[in-house]
Protein backbone atom coordinates (compact mmCIF):
# COMPACT_ATOMS: atom_id res chain seq x y z
CA UNK A 1 0.00 0.00 0.00
CA UNK A 2 1.27 3.35 -0.59
CA UNK A 3 2.07 6.27 1.81
CA UNK A 4 0.00 8.96 2.54
CA UNK A 5 0.52 12.21 1.93
CA UNK A 6 -1.97 13.85 4.20
CA UNK A 7 -2.55 17.72 3.09
CA UNK A 8 -1.80 20.19 6.39
CA UNK A 9 -6.10 21.05 7.06
CA UNK A 10 -8.45 18.24 7.25
CA UNK A 11 -8.72 17.28 3.29
CA UNK A 12 -12.39 18.61 1.82
CA UNK A 13 -13.41 16.49 -1.04
CA UNK A 14 -16.11 16.86 -3.62
CA UNK A 15 -17.61 14.03 -5.77
CA UNK A 16 -19.76 15.19 -8.81
CA UNK A 17 -21.45 12.21 -10.99
CA UNK A 18 -24.76 12.61 -12.91
CA UNK A 19 -26.61 9.89 -11.34
CA UNK A 20 -24.67 9.74 -8.15
CA UNK A 21 -23.16 7.88 -6.40
CA UNK A 22 -22.56 5.63 -8.95
CA UNK A 23 -18.74 4.48 -9.45
CA UNK A 24 -18.85 6.15 -6.11
CA UNK A 25 -21.49 4.39 -4.12
CA UNK A 26 -18.20 3.09 -1.79
CA UNK A 27 -15.66 5.42 -2.09
CA UNK A 28 -16.92 8.78 -1.06
CA UNK A 29 -19.28 7.25 2.54
CA UNK A 30 -15.55 5.44 3.01
CA UNK A 31 -13.89 8.68 2.53
CA UNK A 32 -15.94 10.56 4.64
CA UNK A 33 -15.38 8.13 7.70
CA UNK A 34 -11.50 9.10 7.37
CA UNK A 35 -10.70 11.04 10.54
CA UNK A 36 -10.24 15.14 9.69
CA UNK A 37 -12.05 14.71 6.06
CA UNK A 38 -14.86 16.54 5.08
CA UNK A 39 -17.07 15.22 1.79
CA UNK A 40 -19.22 17.04 -0.51
CA UNK A 41 -21.72 15.14 -3.46
CA UNK A 42 -23.45 16.51 -6.46
CA UNK A 43 -25.61 15.06 -8.73
CA UNK A 44 -28.35 15.68 -10.72
CA UNK A 45 -31.36 14.08 -8.73
CA UNK A 46 -32.08 14.53 -4.98
CA UNK A 47 -32.64 11.80 -2.70
CA UNK A 48 -29.16 10.76 -2.06
CA UNK A 49 -28.04 10.09 1.57
CA UNK A 50 -25.46 8.77 3.05
CA UNK A 51 -23.59 9.25 6.82
CA UNK A 52 -20.72 11.63 6.21
CA UNK A 53 -21.69 12.77 2.74
CA UNK A 54 -23.25 16.16 2.31
CA UNK A 55 -25.08 16.06 -1.05
CA UNK A 56 -26.54 18.84 -3.14
CA UNK A 57 -28.80 18.10 -6.16
CA UNK A 58 -28.22 20.45 -9.23
CA UNK A 59 -31.09 19.34 -11.25
CA UNK A 60 -31.79 18.48 -14.54
CA UNK A 61 -30.20 21.27 -17.18
CA UNK A 62 -31.54 22.32 -20.98
CA UNK A 63 -30.34 19.70 -23.42
CA UNK A 64 -29.39 19.91 -26.85
CA UNK A 65 -31.18 22.06 -29.74
CA UNK A 66 -32.79 20.41 -32.48
CA UNK A 67 -30.89 22.51 -35.05
CA UNK A 68 -27.82 21.41 -34.23
CA UNK A 69 -25.88 19.81 -36.00
CA UNK A 70 -25.78 15.93 -35.10
CA UNK A 71 -22.59 15.43 -34.70
CA UNK A 72 -21.93 18.32 -31.49
CA UNK A 73 -25.58 17.39 -30.01
CA UNK A 74 -23.73 15.09 -27.24
CA UNK A 75 -21.26 17.70 -26.80
CA UNK A 76 -24.19 20.78 -26.94
CA UNK A 77 -25.66 18.54 -24.33
CA UNK A 78 -22.78 18.26 -22.17
CA UNK A 79 -21.30 22.24 -22.27
CA UNK A 80 -25.26 23.13 -20.88
CA UNK A 81 -24.23 20.22 -18.18
CA UNK A 82 -21.13 21.64 -17.35
CA UNK A 83 -22.43 25.26 -17.55
CA UNK A 84 -25.37 24.37 -15.11
CA UNK A 85 -23.43 22.94 -12.60
CA UNK A 86 -20.25 25.48 -12.31
CA UNK A 87 -23.13 28.28 -11.82
CA UNK A 88 -24.39 25.40 -9.19
CA UNK A 89 -21.01 25.29 -7.79
CA UNK A 90 -20.51 28.96 -7.85
CA UNK A 91 -23.03 29.12 -5.45
CA UNK A 92 -21.39 26.73 -3.05
CA UNK A 93 -18.24 28.23 -3.21
CA UNK A 94 -19.50 31.58 -2.25
CA UNK A 95 -21.05 29.32 0.68
CA UNK A 96 -17.70 28.53 1.56
CA UNK A 97 -16.75 25.40 -0.40
CA UNK A 98 -13.44 25.34 -1.05
CA UNK A 99 -12.38 21.36 -1.89
CA UNK A 100 -9.04 20.29 -2.00
CA UNK A 101 -9.49 17.51 -4.58
CA UNK A 102 -12.97 16.47 -6.97
CA UNK A 103 -13.75 13.36 -8.03
CA UNK A 104 -15.81 13.67 -11.21
CA UNK A 105 -17.55 11.44 -13.34
CA UNK A 106 -16.76 13.43 -16.97
CA UNK A 107 -18.58 11.84 -19.40
CA UNK A 108 -21.84 13.97 -19.09
CA UNK A 109 -19.89 17.45 -18.81
CA UNK A 110 -19.91 18.17 -15.36
CA UNK A 111 -15.79 17.73 -15.82
CA UNK A 112 -16.00 20.61 -18.15
CA UNK A 113 -15.58 23.66 -16.09
CA UNK A 114 -14.41 22.40 -12.58
CA UNK A 115 -11.13 23.67 -12.37
CA UNK A 116 -12.50 27.33 -13.37
CA UNK A 117 -14.62 27.62 -10.79
CA UNK A 118 -11.96 25.53 -8.02
CA UNK A 119 -8.53 26.58 -9.56
CA UNK A 120 -6.41 24.96 -7.02
CA UNK A 121 -8.54 21.75 -6.11
CA UNK A 122 -6.78 18.71 -7.82
CA UNK A 123 -8.71 16.80 -9.89
CA UNK A 124 -9.14 13.36 -10.32
CA UNK A 125 -11.43 11.98 -13.25
CA UNK A 126 -13.23 8.45 -14.08
CA UNK A 127 -12.79 7.20 -17.69
CA UNK A 128 -15.14 4.88 -18.54
CA UNK A 129 -14.73 4.40 -22.77
CA UNK A 130 -12.79 6.52 -25.41
CA UNK A 131 -14.89 6.02 -28.70
CA UNK A 132 -12.77 4.95 -31.45
CA UNK A 133 -14.24 3.83 -35.02
CA UNK A 134 -12.60 0.37 -35.29
CA UNK A 135 -11.60 -2.32 -32.62
CA UNK A 136 -14.35 -1.52 -30.38
CA UNK A 137 -18.31 -1.66 -30.32
CA UNK A 138 -18.57 0.55 -33.73
CA UNK A 139 -18.65 -2.15 -36.87
CA UNK A 140 -18.06 -4.86 -34.62
CA UNK A 141 -21.54 -6.47 -36.54
CA UNK A 142 -20.79 -7.23 -39.88
CA UNK A 143 -23.96 -6.27 -40.94
CA UNK A 144 -23.88 -2.80 -39.47
CA UNK A 145 -20.36 -1.67 -41.59
CA UNK A 146 -19.22 1.77 -40.41
CA UNK A 147 -19.46 4.63 -42.99
CA UNK A 148 -17.73 8.03 -42.94
CA UNK A 149 -20.56 9.51 -41.49
CA UNK A 150 -20.54 7.08 -38.24
CA UNK A 151 -16.36 7.62 -38.27
CA UNK A 152 -16.88 11.15 -37.73
CA UNK A 153 -19.54 11.32 -35.47
CA UNK A 154 -17.51 9.46 -33.42
CA UNK A 155 -14.70 11.09 -33.69
CA UNK A 156 -16.04 14.09 -32.67
CA UNK A 157 -18.03 12.07 -29.71
CA UNK A 158 -14.84 12.00 -27.85
CA UNK A 159 -14.67 15.96 -27.91
CA UNK A 160 -15.80 16.29 -24.20
CA UNK A 161 -13.39 14.04 -22.67
CA UNK A 162 -10.93 15.55 -24.93
CA UNK A 163 -11.64 18.95 -23.24
CA UNK A 164 -11.76 17.48 -19.48
CA UNK A 165 -8.53 15.59 -20.19
CA UNK A 166 -7.46 18.57 -20.68
CA UNK A 167 -8.04 19.76 -17.19
CA UNK A 168 -7.38 16.65 -14.93
CA UNK A 169 -4.84 16.06 -12.90
CA UNK A 170 -5.31 12.10 -12.91
CA UNK A 171 -7.62 9.17 -13.77
CA UNK A 172 -8.75 6.20 -13.13
CA UNK A 173 -10.21 3.69 -16.02
CA UNK A 174 -11.88 0.86 -14.63
CA UNK A 175 -10.59 -2.38 -16.98
CA UNK A 176 -7.06 -2.21 -18.33
CA UNK A 177 -9.04 -3.10 -22.03
CA UNK A 178 -10.87 0.40 -21.00
CA UNK A 179 -7.79 2.03 -20.11
CA UNK A 180 -5.95 0.50 -23.20
CA UNK A 181 -8.54 2.52 -25.56
CA UNK A 182 -7.40 6.01 -24.52
CA UNK A 183 -4.56 7.68 -26.51
CA UNK A 184 -1.12 6.98 -25.29
CA UNK A 185 -0.65 10.60 -23.89
CA UNK A 186 -3.58 10.39 -21.91
CA UNK A 187 -2.54 7.04 -20.49
CA UNK A 188 0.23 8.61 -19.10
CA UNK A 189 -1.73 9.86 -16.49
CA UNK A 190 -4.97 7.16 -15.70
CA UNK A 191 -4.36 4.42 -13.56
CA UNK A 192 -6.47 1.25 -13.99
CA UNK A 193 -8.49 0.24 -10.88
CA UNK A 194 -11.84 -1.35 -10.68
CA UNK A 195 -14.43 0.52 -8.45
CA UNK A 196 -14.55 -2.96 -6.74
CA UNK A 197 -16.56 -5.78 -6.18
CA UNK A 198 -18.40 -6.31 -2.68
CA UNK A 199 -17.45 -10.03 -1.95
CA UNK A 200 -19.02 -10.55 1.35
CA UNK A 201 -22.35 -9.22 -0.39
CA UNK A 202 -21.85 -10.85 -3.37
CA UNK A 203 -21.12 -14.59 -2.19
CA UNK A 204 -22.60 -18.01 -2.74
CA UNK A 205 -25.48 -18.97 -0.51
CA UNK A 206 -27.08 -22.38 -1.26
CA UNK A 207 -30.07 -21.81 0.89
CA UNK A 208 -30.49 -18.80 -1.67
CA UNK A 209 -34.34 -18.19 -3.68
CA UNK A 210 -34.59 -16.36 -6.62
CA UNK A 211 -38.49 -15.37 -7.53
CA UNK A 212 -39.93 -13.79 -10.63
CA UNK A 213 -42.52 -11.63 -10.55
CA UNK A 214 -45.19 -14.11 -10.99
CA UNK A 215 -44.06 -15.81 -7.80
CA UNK A 216 -42.06 -18.64 -9.91
CA UNK A 217 -39.35 -19.97 -7.28
CA UNK A 218 -35.67 -21.41 -8.26
CA UNK A 219 -33.29 -22.77 -5.89
CA UNK A 220 -29.71 -24.11 -6.28
CA UNK A 221 -30.09 -27.78 -8.09
CA UNK A 222 -32.46 -26.38 -10.46
CA UNK A 223 -31.72 -26.42 -14.00
CA UNK A 224 -32.10 -22.86 -14.61
CA UNK A 225 -29.61 -20.35 -16.75
CA UNK A 226 -29.75 -16.70 -16.67
CA UNK A 227 -29.29 -13.58 -18.89
CA UNK A 228 -28.92 -10.31 -17.26
CA UNK A 229 -28.08 -7.12 -19.05
CA UNK A 230 -29.43 -3.04 -18.41
CA UNK A 231 -32.02 -3.08 -21.66
CA UNK A 232 -32.33 -6.51 -23.97
CA UNK A 233 -30.50 -5.47 -27.30
CA UNK A 234 -27.25 -6.55 -30.09
CA UNK A 235 -24.66 -4.70 -27.51
CA UNK A 236 -25.15 -7.36 -24.88
CA UNK A 237 -25.95 -10.15 -26.86
CA UNK A 238 -29.59 -10.87 -26.74
CA UNK A 239 -30.50 -11.77 -30.14
CA UNK A 240 -27.20 -14.53 -29.47
CA UNK A 241 -28.18 -16.03 -26.77
CA UNK A 242 -32.25 -15.74 -27.82
CA UNK A 243 -31.28 -17.44 -31.03
CA UNK A 244 -29.39 -20.19 -28.97
CA UNK A 245 -32.62 -21.08 -26.80
CA UNK A 246 -34.58 -23.14 -29.45
CA UNK A 247 -32.39 -26.19 -29.38
CA UNK A 248 -31.31 -25.69 -25.39
CA UNK A 249 -35.30 -25.99 -24.94
CA UNK A 250 -35.76 -29.29 -27.46
CA UNK A 251 -32.40 -31.31 -25.63
CA UNK A 252 -33.08 -29.70 -22.22
CA UNK A 253 -36.87 -30.21 -21.40
CA UNK A 254 -36.58 -29.14 -17.74
CA UNK A 255 -34.66 -25.97 -18.64
CA UNK A 256 -36.07 -22.78 -17.04
CA UNK A 257 -34.42 -19.64 -18.47
CA UNK A 258 -34.44 -16.42 -16.43
CA UNK A 259 -33.77 -13.10 -18.39
CA UNK A 260 -33.08 -10.02 -16.41
CA UNK A 261 -33.44 -6.28 -18.40
CA UNK A 262 -34.92 -3.33 -19.71
CA UNK A 263 -36.65 -3.39 -23.47
CA UNK A 264 -35.24 0.44 -23.99
CA UNK A 265 -32.32 1.32 -25.68
CA UNK A 266 -28.50 1.40 -23.66
CA UNK A 267 -26.49 1.55 -26.63
CA UNK A 268 -26.99 1.46 -30.47
CA UNK A 269 -30.11 1.72 -32.24
CA UNK A 270 -33.79 0.47 -32.41
CA UNK A 271 -34.48 -2.59 -34.35
CA UNK A 272 -36.00 -1.93 -38.11
CA UNK A 273 -40.20 -2.99 -37.88
CA UNK A 274 -40.23 -3.55 -34.03
CA UNK A 275 -40.95 -2.18 -31.28
CA UNK A 276 -37.74 -3.43 -29.39
CA UNK A 277 -35.37 -5.95 -29.55
CA UNK A 278 -37.52 -8.75 -27.62
CA UNK A 279 -40.60 -8.32 -29.98
CA UNK A 280 -38.29 -8.62 -33.20
CA UNK A 281 -36.38 -11.77 -31.76
CA UNK A 282 -39.83 -13.41 -30.61
CA UNK A 283 -41.33 -12.87 -33.70
CA UNK A 284 -38.21 -14.07 -35.19
CA UNK A 285 -38.39 -17.34 -33.43
CA UNK A 286 -41.81 -18.12 -33.10
CA UNK A 287 -42.98 -20.93 -32.26
CA UNK A 288 -39.06 -22.23 -31.80
CA UNK A 289 -39.64 -21.22 -28.06
CA UNK A 290 -41.57 -22.53 -25.26
CA UNK A 291 -42.70 -18.84 -23.47
CA UNK A 292 -44.10 -20.96 -20.33
CA UNK A 293 -40.44 -21.82 -19.68
CA UNK A 294 -38.82 -18.42 -20.12
CA UNK A 295 -39.09 -16.01 -17.59
CA UNK A 296 -38.74 -12.09 -18.23
CA UNK A 297 -38.49 -10.31 -15.78
CA UNK A 298 -37.25 -6.89 -16.57
CA UNK A 299 -35.53 -5.15 -14.10
CA UNK A 300 -35.31 -6.73 -10.58
CA UNK A 301 -33.61 -5.49 -7.28
CA UNK A 302 -29.91 -5.69 -6.74
CA UNK A 303 -30.38 -8.14 -3.90
CA UNK A 304 -32.98 -10.51 -6.01
CA UNK A 305 -30.34 -10.42 -8.78
CA UNK A 306 -27.30 -11.25 -6.39
CA UNK A 307 -29.75 -14.92 -5.63
CA UNK A 308 -30.89 -15.23 -9.20
CA UNK A 309 -26.12 -15.87 -9.99
CA UNK A 310 -26.64 -17.94 -6.96
CA UNK A 311 -28.74 -20.15 -8.31
CA UNK A 312 -28.36 -20.15 -12.06
CA UNK A 313 -26.42 -23.12 -13.61
CA UNK A 314 -24.77 -20.98 -15.94
CA UNK A 315 -24.88 -17.17 -16.52
CA UNK A 316 -24.58 -16.14 -19.83
CA UNK A 317 -23.08 -12.85 -20.22
CA UNK A 318 -22.09 -11.55 -23.86
CA UNK A 319 -20.74 -7.98 -25.22
CA UNK A 320 -20.00 -6.23 -27.86
CA UNK A 321 -16.07 -4.83 -27.46
CA UNK A 322 -17.29 -2.52 -24.62
CA UNK A 323 -17.43 -0.97 -21.07
CA UNK A 324 -17.66 -4.40 -19.23
CA UNK A 325 -20.62 -4.66 -16.89
CA UNK A 326 -20.46 -4.91 -13.31
CA UNK A 327 -23.00 -8.02 -13.15
CA UNK A 328 -20.73 -9.94 -14.69
CA UNK A 329 -17.95 -9.81 -12.03
CA UNK A 330 -20.69 -10.33 -9.21
CA UNK A 331 -21.55 -13.38 -10.93
CA UNK A 332 -18.71 -14.87 -10.74
CA UNK A 333 -18.34 -13.48 -6.95
CA UNK A 334 -21.99 -15.34 -6.18
CA UNK A 335 -20.63 -18.46 -7.55
CA UNK A 336 -22.34 -18.34 -10.97
CA UNK A 337 -20.44 -20.06 -13.77
CA UNK A 338 -20.18 -17.70 -16.97
CA UNK A 339 -20.38 -18.77 -20.68
CA UNK A 340 -19.57 -15.07 -21.80
CA UNK A 341 -18.30 -14.06 -25.22
CA UNK A 342 -14.73 -14.25 -26.35
CA UNK A 343 -14.52 -10.41 -26.43
CA UNK A 344 -11.50 -8.15 -25.45
CA UNK A 345 -13.76 -6.69 -22.23
CA UNK A 346 -14.62 -10.39 -21.18
CA UNK A 347 -11.23 -12.27 -21.33
CA UNK A 348 -9.77 -9.87 -19.79
CA UNK A 349 -11.25 -11.53 -16.44
CA UNK A 350 -12.55 -14.96 -17.71
CA UNK A 351 -9.91 -17.80 -19.23
CA UNK A 352 -11.33 -20.17 -20.63
CA UNK A 353 -11.56 -24.21 -19.17
CA UNK A 354 -10.01 -21.90 -16.00
CA UNK A 355 -13.03 -19.97 -14.31
CA UNK A 356 -15.31 -19.97 -16.84
CA UNK A 357 -16.04 -20.98 -20.60
CA UNK A 358 -16.03 -18.69 -23.54
CA UNK A 359 -18.15 -18.68 -26.79
CA UNK A 360 -17.56 -16.61 -30.19
CA UNK A 361 -20.34 -14.10 -29.74
CA UNK A 362 -21.96 -14.37 -32.73
CA UNK A 363 -22.35 -18.31 -33.11
CA UNK A 364 -25.40 -19.19 -31.40
CA UNK A 365 -24.62 -23.10 -31.90
CA UNK A 366 -21.93 -22.74 -30.44
CA UNK A 367 -23.27 -21.01 -27.43
CA UNK A 368 -25.95 -23.55 -27.23
CA UNK A 369 -23.88 -27.01 -26.94
CA UNK A 370 -21.37 -24.80 -24.48
CA UNK A 371 -24.54 -24.37 -22.07
CA UNK A 372 -25.73 -27.85 -22.61
CA UNK A 373 -21.98 -29.59 -21.50
CA UNK A 374 -22.51 -27.49 -18.41
CA UNK A 375 -25.90 -28.82 -18.10
CA UNK A 376 -25.08 -32.44 -18.97
CA UNK A 377 -22.64 -31.93 -16.25
CA UNK A 378 -22.85 -29.76 -13.57
CA UNK A 379 -20.16 -30.90 -11.30
CA UNK A 380 -17.76 -30.94 -13.70
CA UNK A 381 -17.48 -27.58 -14.49
CA UNK A 382 -18.35 -26.25 -10.45
CA UNK A 383 -14.51 -25.91 -10.09
CA UNK A 384 -14.39 -23.22 -12.64
CA UNK A 385 -17.16 -21.80 -10.93
CA UNK A 386 -15.31 -21.62 -7.73
CA UNK A 387 -11.81 -20.28 -9.66
CA UNK A 388 -14.10 -17.51 -10.95
CA UNK A 389 -14.88 -16.92 -7.35
CA UNK A 390 -11.15 -16.90 -5.94
CA UNK A 391 -10.35 -14.47 -8.79
CA UNK A 392 -12.73 -11.72 -7.69
CA UNK A 393 -11.59 -11.99 -4.76
CA UNK A 394 -7.47 -11.59 -5.83
CA UNK A 395 -7.94 -8.97 -8.14
CA UNK A 396 -11.47 -6.93 -7.34
CA UNK A 397 -12.70 -7.11 -4.08
CA UNK A 398 -13.54 -4.06 -2.50
CA UNK A 399 -12.25 -4.31 1.04
CA UNK A 400 -9.04 -5.77 0.45
CA UNK A 401 -7.95 -4.43 -2.66
CA UNK A 402 -9.86 -1.99 -4.70
CA UNK A 403 -11.54 0.71 -1.95
CA UNK A 404 -8.01 0.97 0.17
CA UNK A 405 -5.55 1.77 -3.24
CA UNK A 406 -8.75 4.48 -4.16
CA UNK A 407 -8.70 5.78 -0.79
CA UNK A 408 -4.48 6.08 -0.68
CA UNK A 409 -4.95 8.21 -4.28
CA UNK A 410 -7.70 10.28 -3.35
CA UNK A 411 -5.64 11.28 -0.31
CA UNK A 412 -2.39 11.74 -2.32
CA UNK A 413 -3.32 13.49 -4.93
CA UNK A 414 -5.16 15.80 -2.87
CA UNK A 415 -2.01 16.43 -0.68
CA UNK A 416 -0.18 17.73 -3.96
CA UNK A 417 1.48 14.34 -5.12
CA UNK A 418 1.21 11.77 -8.06
CA UNK A 419 -0.33 8.41 -7.86
CA UNK A 420 1.56 5.22 -9.79
CA UNK A 421 -0.14 4.58 -12.95
CA UNK A 422 -1.17 1.29 -11.79
CA UNK A 423 -2.13 -0.02 -15.47
CA UNK A 424 -2.22 -3.74 -15.38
Amino acid sequence: MMALLLPRRPLKALFIHQNFPGQYAHLAPALAQRQGVKVWAVGEKPGYSAPGVQYVAYGTPKGAGQQTHRYLRSLEAATRRGQHLANKLVQLREQGLRPDIIVCHPGWGEGLFLKDVFPQARTLYYWEFYYNSVGQDLGFDPAQPVGLDDAARIRVLNATQLISLQSADWGISPTRWQWSRYPDWARRRISCLHEGVDTERCAPNPAAVFRTPEGREFRRGDEVISYVARNLEPYRGFPSFLRALPRLQRERPGLQTVIVGGNEISYGRKPEGAENWKAKLLAELGEQLDLSRIHFTGRVAHDALHDLFRVTRAHVYLTYPFVLSWSMLEAMACGALIVGSDTPPVTEVVQHGRNGLLVPFFEPERLAQTVLKVLAEPEHHAGLAAQGRADIIARYDLRTHCLPRQLDMVEKLAAGGEPEQEAG
